[in-house]
């Protein structure tokens, strides 16, 4: 499928998706509507198993909210909020690899994923800027940055619209990885091939244990967790654990 304001392509079992939406990779109807369907056939692609964000250029991972869109506004932030949401719930693991500044929106996306490689470059700056503009963060960024970094931590973030780098991202826990500009991708897909190595269904209901707990309370994430547990209990990725185990070898899990 062609996209206007996306890239969509596959390196094995990663789905690397781009936006490519200049000059600052943000977000109108347009872009959100690509991504939605884009993430839709990553999803119902069995042979995709890790999904990989990044934003197009060497400066910009995505600035948010593309104003230059604001008629459409009201259709925008619902679907921001939605498509936020279910990258956070996405059956299989999401990293964002954060190759310049992301802001407002852009952070709140990459906060969205299970992972975050962002690159180590004087220019990359993460924060939720809202305020200066008199707004607040509206796609869960007043819901995961405490999360990640500490409720006084993100308030100081959020209040006085701090921009913080990437060696500042890393010590707070917003970010999981840094990566010198040049090996960002390298890292990502290698970080990805690793997560694709390991059995799919299982990481399936590990994502979903995971996320009914938070969603939904920790006895709905115990509940998950046991179905989890009784589903693989069937699988021949089990019986192959098990086997290489035996065996003394690398396990090959094949989704089944």
């Amino acid at each position: 499928m062609t996209y206007k304001n996306l890239i969509v392509e596959k390196k094995g079992h990663v789905g690397i998706v781009t936006i490519d939406h200049p000059p600052a990779n943000a977000w109108d109807l347009v872009t959100m509507e690509e991504f939605e369907g884009a993430m839709v056939g990553l999803e119902n692609d069995k042979d995709t198993r890790v999904v990989i964000l990044t934003g197009a250029g060497e400066k910009c991972f995505s600035a948010g909210f593309d104003v230059r869109d604001a008629a459409n506004a009201p259709l925008i932030s619902p679907k921001g909020r939605a498509l936020w949401r279910k990258i956070d719930r996405f059956p299989k693991p999401v990293i964002a690899a954060i190759n310049g500044f992301a802001l407002g929106g852009g952070l709140e996306l990459a906060m969205a994923c299970h992972f975050r490689i962002m690159v180590d470059a004087p220019g990359a700056k993460v924060g939720l800027t809202e305020l200066d503009l008199g707004i607040t963060p509206g796609w869960g960024g007043t819901q995961r940055l405490p999360g990640l970094v500490g409720r006084a931590k993100a308030l100081d973030m959020i209040l006085f619209s701090k921009k913080i780098d990437a060696r500042e991202a890393l010590k707070t826990g917003l970010v999981n990885q840094l990566s010198k500009p040049e090996r960002l991708m390298e890292d990502a897909l290698a970080f990805a091939e690793k997560l694709a190595e390991r059995p799919p269904i299982a990481v399936h209901w590990v994502l979903k244990a995971m996320a009914a707990g938070i969603y939904e309370g920790i006895d709905a994430g115990l509940k998950a967790e046991a179905d989890g547990a009784a589903a693989v209990r069937e699988t021949k990725d089990r019986l192959e654990g098990f086997t290489a185990f035996l065996e003394k070898r690398k396990p090959v899990f094949r989704g089944e």
